[in-house]
C-alpha cells in the first residue's frame, strides 16, 4: 500500500456561500468559496470544479479547493441532482450526458455571483468529471481556460480495463436495474481490491478512507444506481477535444488503470489549445502528498499565465 497522505490546508482562511439552482427538475446545492476578506464589491476570477464519477461537493478535492482560493480564486462546487446535498429522484444515479447540461446549469450561476468576474472563469474537472469539461469547455469558448486532471476521455478503454467477471456482473445488474419497474439496484461506488464495485482499483478504497478521515463531517453514500455502468462505453469526450477552443491543461498519469489515459487518442486529435503534461501515477495518486504539490503547481503555472 503507498503511503498517502491527505494535504493539509486547514490554514487556508476561507468564506463558504451556499446557493441553490434549479436543473433537471431539481433544486440543487453549491457552495463558492472565496477569501475570508473578500470585500462584497470585489469581484474574483473563478473556478468551477466538475467532480468524478462518484462526487460530492469536498470529496477528495478540498484541498485543491482551498489552494485555489489561497491563490485569489473565487471556487465554485456543486452536486448533481440526487447526489449530496441536492434534490431530485431516483438517488445515485449517473448520466454523463445529463451531468454535462447540469454542470452548462451551473455555469451561468457562476457567472451571476456578485463576487465572481463573469469574464474570467476557468473549468476545472478531475476523473469523470475531466470528460464533462471537455464537452463545456467545447460549447464554450470564452471560457478562460480550462484544466482536467486523471480524466475519463474514453468510456471503451475504462471499460475494457475491468476486468472481465466483474463487468459481466455489472452488465447484468445493469439491465436488470433498466428494466425493471420499482426501486434502483445499486452497487457500491467504492470497494476494496477484489470486491465488487465500480472502482476497487489503484488503491480507490484507501483513497476514499483517508478523504473521509480528514472530512469526518462530510459523510459519504457509496453506492450508484446499477445502470449507471451502461452509459460507460459510449461516453467518449476525446471525441470533442478538437472542438475545444480555449487553454486547456491536461495532466495524464501513465499508470491509472481506473481511467486509462490515451494518449494515443489525444496525440491524434492534435489539438494546439491543449497542453499535455503526463505523471507517474495512478489515478488516486495526484489528490494526496506526496504528488499533490507537483500537480498543484502545474495547475497554478497554468491558472497565472
Amino acid at each position: 500500500m503507498k503511503s498517502r497522505r491527505y494535504p493539509d490546508t486547514s490554514h487556508v482562511r476561507v468564506r463558504a456561500i451556499k446557493s441553490t439552482f434549479t436543473a433537471e427538475g431539481a433544486l440543487c446545492g453549491a457552495t463558492l468559496h472565496v477569501p475570508e476578506d473578500t470585500r462584497t464589491d470585489q469581484q474574483l476570477p473563478a473556478i468551477l470544479m466538475l467532480g468524478g464519477w462518484g462526487s460530492v461537493q469536498m470529496a477528495m478535492t478540498s484541498s485543491f479547493t482551498h489552494s485555489f482560493v489561497e491563490a485569489g480564486f473565487a471556487v465554485m462546487e456543486f452536486d448533481y441532482p440526487g447526489w449530496g446535498a441536492s434534490g431530485g429522484f431516483p438517488r445515485q444515479g449517473i448520466n454523463p450526458w445529463r451531468r454535462t447540461r447540469v454542470a452548462d446549469t451551473v455555469l451561468a450561476h457562476l457567472k451571476s455571483q456578485p463576487m465572481v468576474d463573469a469574464h474570467q472563469i476557468t473549468l476545472w474537472g478531475t476523473s469523470f468529471g475531466g470528460g464533462h469539461v471537455v464537452d463545456l469547455a467545447s460549447q464554450h469558448p470564452e471560457l478562460t481556460g480550462a484544466i482536467i486532471q486523471v480524466p475519463m476521455l474514453d468510456g471503451r478503454a475504462a471499460t475494457f480495463a475491468t476486468p472481465l467477471g466483474r463487468l459481466l456482473k455489472l452488465s447484468m445488474l445493469g439491465l436488470l436495474d433498466l428494466i425493471k419497474p420499482g426501486a434502483l439496484i445499486y452497487v457500491p461506488t467504492i470497494s476494496r481490491e477484489g470486491e465488487f464495485g465500480t472502482m476497487d482499483r489503484d488503491g480507490a478504497w484507501d483513497a476514499m478512507e483517508r478523504a473521509m478521515a480528514a472530512l469526518p463531517h462530510l459523510g459519504y453514500d457509496n453506492r450508484v444506481a446499477a445502470k449507471s455502468a451502461l452509459t460507460m462505453p459510449f461516453y467518449r469526450p476525446w471525441l470533442r477535444l478538437k472542438d475545444v477552443k480555449v487553454p486547456m491543461l491536461m495532466i495524464g498519469a501513465t499508470s491509472d488503470t481506473v481511467a486509462p489515459f490515451v494518449s494515443d487518442k489525444v496525440r491524434r486529435v492534435g489539438n494546439p489549445n491543449v497542453q499535455v503534461i503526463e505523471i507517474d501515477a495512478d489515478h488516486f495518486d495526484p489528490y494526496f502528498d506526496p504528488l499533490f504539490p507537483e500537480v498543484l503547481a502545474h495547475q497554478l503555472k497554468f491558472l497565472r499565465r
